[in-house]
């Protein structure tokens, strides 16, 4: 079964400390955490009555983990997925692109197209070869990138990166 613990140095390897660009449509990120997450699960980490970007650069590897853990792995339930990189590319799609990383997996598998991850979810996972679904996945996720830079040029900016991202993930 898959691992946090194996997926969680990787993902600190991809997102880096802290960033505030402008043209990023995330924001104010540290470790890949969004001010915005931050404030849907976060709290006010500097004690100042707000969470802004003070709270973000103030975000520990403690708090990686448990947001990690909590609102991702758990979600995609993957300690129940049997391959580590399957797992991995999942909970990434989640972690990079919300909800999408679990309603275009669920096409992928022919299941409801709900956003949760019910038992038929892991159930219809499981029973797919790994190696040809994780392919399945990549290209779908590089399609996905493809589009969103279609839909919005303004981020072909950050391609090379996200291409990069995909590709360490396979």
């Amino acid at each position: 079964m898959a691992s946090i613990n194996l997926y969680l140095p990787k993902l600190l390897a991809l997102e880096g400390g802290f960033v505030n660009d402008p043209r990023d449509h995330g924001g104010a990120t540290n470790m890949g955490i969004t001010l915005s997450t931050w404030k849907k699960v976060g709290y006010d980490k500097d004690g100042d009555g707000d969470i802004d970007c003070d709270d973000i650069r103030k975000l520990s590897l403690d708090d990686l983990h448990h947001l990690l853990r909590y609102q991702y792995w758990n979600r995609w339930r993957a300690d129940e997925i049997r391959d580590q990189a399957v797992a991995e590319m999942l909970v990434d799609w989640l972690w990079s692109s919300g909800r999408w990383g679990i309603v275009i997996p669920h096409r992928l598998l022919r299941v409801t197209e709900d956003g949760i991850v019910g038992q038929h979810t892991i159930w219809s996972l499981n029973q797919e070869d790994p190696g040809r679904f994780l392919m399945r996945l990549y290209n779908t996720r590089l399609a996905f990138l493809r589009d969103l830079i279609r839909r919005d040029p303004t981020q072909k900016r950050f391609e090379k990166g996200w291409v990069r991202r995909v590709n360490l993930l396979v």
